[in-house]
């Protein structure tokens, strides 16, 4: 559960600080990528290069470099991560993030971050037994925050009793499971259309017009769906991909056949996704057979396929439609104006100009634009960026 997860690991001033390198390590090599954010007072107990060796990634304490004066910003670190775990909780941070106290990098973090929230505390049984203690806890678990019970055990006192850090294993353990319950079928009763992938439009027997889409965006999207529960159909262009588990795949070639496709099927959902690169001209006329080289220049007259996505949100009524743009220019203004003219609930917007978007990379760059606003989302895998595009398709329902 753990393979390509991004977790925070905030570490706090308590002498189980120094199980937070075991934590790490048993982190990475569960396959995550980890960042690890520390509270000053939590470099008297481990050194920040011990941590960054660990995690292979620089350790964050302030809210900028004082060398260079870069700011490291807890809004992006809270968007990028899936698990923001923090081991060992302090009784001081506990309080801290139980009344909105944002007096340090971690605790802003906290206020920021938009993914699963683990705390394991560790602290002297006294303080741990304390009523202000147990009355924090059970506030932050009302505000969903997962707590990570400490264990009976002799402590940094000398004292034995209830407030020893659980073992990082069994962290490591929890948090796989915490990861494991988002994905609960939150979607279940659902039925959602979802396009990918180029088409392809024949200009003869053996030539043709089409684009650079792998269709990777398109099937991320399905399989997240899926994975929360929702019944998928994917009309898919031509790709080299293999089908989502849980998905009912319609193989599609031409713009045509796609329009087709989902026209057939929009009504009987409960929304969809359109992801696909569909060709906007076609030949106007096929050739029979295969055109001979002559001499000259050659060309192809084209006419424009039909609009499918408008075609859909024309049909909209009730349900969602997301709509994707490609933009090499003016990209808020084009992405804005097709999410008018579309009706869409809200768009992807993704440029061509910006390193780790676009067509057939594993990662993309992208924008939600809605009637209300945009956010930006930071360099991510394409199922993570499906995890968002289907975290705010549950906001809409």
């Amino acid at each position: 559960m753990l393979k390509g997860k991004h977790i925070i690991l905030g570490i706090t001033g308590s002498i189980a600080a120094y199980k937070s390198a075991v934590l790490c390590r048993l982190l990475v090599g569960a396959g995550a990528e980890v960042k690890v954010v520390m509270t000053p007072l939590a470099k008297q107990f481990i050194t920040p290069l011990t941590m960054a060796t660990l995690s292979k990634n620089p350790i964050l304490v302030d809210f900028f470099n004082p060398e260079n004066g870069e700011w490291n910003s807890h809004v992006k670190l809270g968007l990028w991560a899936d698990c923001y775990l923090i081991a060992p909780a302090t009784a001081n941070t506990l309080a801290k993030m139980a009344t909105g106290v944002a007096d340090n990098l971690l605790l802003t973090t906290y206020l920021s971050a938009r993914c699963p929230v683990a705390v394991a505390p560790a602290m002297d049984l006294d303080m741990y037994a304390h009523t202000a203690t147990q009355r924090n806890l059970e506030r932050l678990r009302e505000d969903g925050v997962h707590i990570i019970a400490p264990a009976a055990g002799e402590l940094a006192s000398g004292l034995v009793g209830n407030g020893r850090m659980a073992e990082p294993q069994d962290i490591v353990a929890a948090v796989a499971e915490l990861l494991a319950e988002k994905k609960k079928p939150t979607l279940t009763g659902k039925h959602f259309l979802v396009t990918a992938g180029a088409t392809i439009e024949p200009i003869d027997p053996v030539r043709y017009i089409s684009n650079h889409s792998s269709g990777k965006m398109g099937y991320a999207v399905a399989e997240e769906l899926a994975e929360r529960g929702a019944q998928v159909t994917l009309i898919s262009g031509r790709t080299a991909l293999t089908t989502p588990k849980g998905v009912e795949r319609v193989d599609v070639l031409s713009a045509e056949e796609m329009y087709q496709a989902c026209v057939e099927r929009f009504e009987q959902t409960d929304g969809a996704v359109m992801c696909a690169a569909v060709a906007d001209y076609t030949p106007q006329s096929v050739a029979s057979e295969k055109i001979k080289k002559g001499e000259g220049d050659m060309a192809i007259a084209l006419k424009r396929t039909r609009d499918i996505a408008a075609e859909l949100g024309q049909r909209k009524g009730n349900r969602i439609l997301v709509g994707f743009a490609m933009e090499t220019q003016n990209e808020q203004a084009n992405a804005e104006d097709k999410l008018r003219r579309k009706n869409f609930d809200f768009i992807v917007l993704n440029s061509l100009r910006v390193e780790g978007a676009g067509f057939r990379g594993d990662t993309n760059v992208v924008s939600l634009i809605d009637a209300t606003g945009r956010k930006d989302l930071p360099l991510m895998s394409k199922r993570e960026v499906a995890e968002h595009i289907v975290d705010k398709i549950e906001e809409s329902l």
